[in-house]
């Protein structure tokens, strides 16, 4: 081979080896734990571990890629048809296992702690989510929205739900205080302390919770302890979205000021058991709620 051929060789291996696409760059983003998550590839599927991040992967623009959640995954209504893998709190891992996952967004605070302790001996990412108020269902949305590759939804979702939550605070920033107690469940007695962020919404529209100071989040608690601190407002999402039932038994304690005044509000609790993107509509109907009983005074 002349001189020459050999040159044209060689400068066409080298232009080849230029134009060849080059190796993906590795996805990383870090968890709620502070856990540095890598994958090869944006997640095709993804396997949900609690009702509240199947509703944040499908809000991101990743309801496609969702293979599998756990019970009680209703939101939006095309979740309900996703194949189980268990409860929250006890993981069908063989099941789990079957879907072949790329990724497991696991619930950091509810999940069995034991189960996915195994998920990375199996070879499976797992992402901790933890989130509990509005700046962290944001955040959430735009690293869901970064890992299945869909930011382009992400990322607007976001950003219009940072600015809802701006104009609520800016709405109530100067509104009256009103102590409430928020009722959880009836029997036995339960309701929320400063850290949940059903509190948070009720601080951001002028509420006081008035079992902030409980060390358990969702604590027990008896009536008397509620007829001693006399709530102006009483609210309650009932064990259902049109389940009132729970307000009515307050009116057997005619002296409590939100009885008084008939500060007993009903709220749906879809809009604030999960934090997710719903719990902006639902601190907009706290707010309300808390509104009336400043009207009552």
């Amino acid at each position: 081979m002349s001189w020459r051929a050999r040159l044209l060789t060689l400068t066409a291996l080298v232009l080849a080896g230029l134009a060849s696409p080059a190796p993906a760059a590795e996805l990383c983003v870090t968890d709620d734990a502070g856990h540095e998550v890598c994958l090869d590839a944006p997640a095709r599927r993804i396997v949900a571990l609690s009702p509240g991040v199947t509703e944040l992967l499908y809000a991101a623009g990743a309801g496609e890629r969702v293979v599998g959640a756990v019970s009680f995954s209703d939101y939006p209504p095309e979740a309900q048809a996703l194949p189980r893998v268990g409860s929250y709190d006890r993981l069908d891992l063989e099941a789990l296992l079957a879907l072949e996952p790329d990724l497991v967004v696991a619930w950091q605070g509810g999940n069995p702690q034991e189960q996915l302790a195994r998920l990375p001996t199996l070879g499976l990412p797992v992402f901790f989510s933890d989130v509990d108020d509005f700046a962290g269902i944001a955040e959430s949305l735009e690293r869901f929205g970064e890992l299945a590759d869909t930011s382009a939804i992400a990322d607007p979702v976001a950003t219009a739900l940072r600015a809802e939550v701006a104009a609520l605070r800016k709405d109530y920033a100067d509104a009256d205080p009103v102590p409430v107690f928020y009722e959880v469940w009836e029997q036995p007695l339960m309701t929320i302390n400063g850290e949940h962020w059903i509190s948070r919404s009720l601080k951001l529209c002028g509420g006081e919770n008035l079992f902030a100071d409980a060390s358990a989040l969702v604590p027990r608690i008896g009536v008397e302890a509620v007829l001693a601190r006399d709530p102006e407002a009483i609210i309650t999402g009932g064990m259902g979205k049109a389940d009132s039932g729970w307000l009515e038994a307050w009116r057997d304690y005619p002296r409590l000021t939100a009885v008084q005044q008939d500060n007993l509000f009903f709220i749906d609790p879809n809009l604030v058991q999960r934090a997710a993107p719903r719990l902006v509509e639902g601190t907009r109907r706290l707010c309300e709620h808390l509104e009336v009983a400043r009207e009552r005074r």
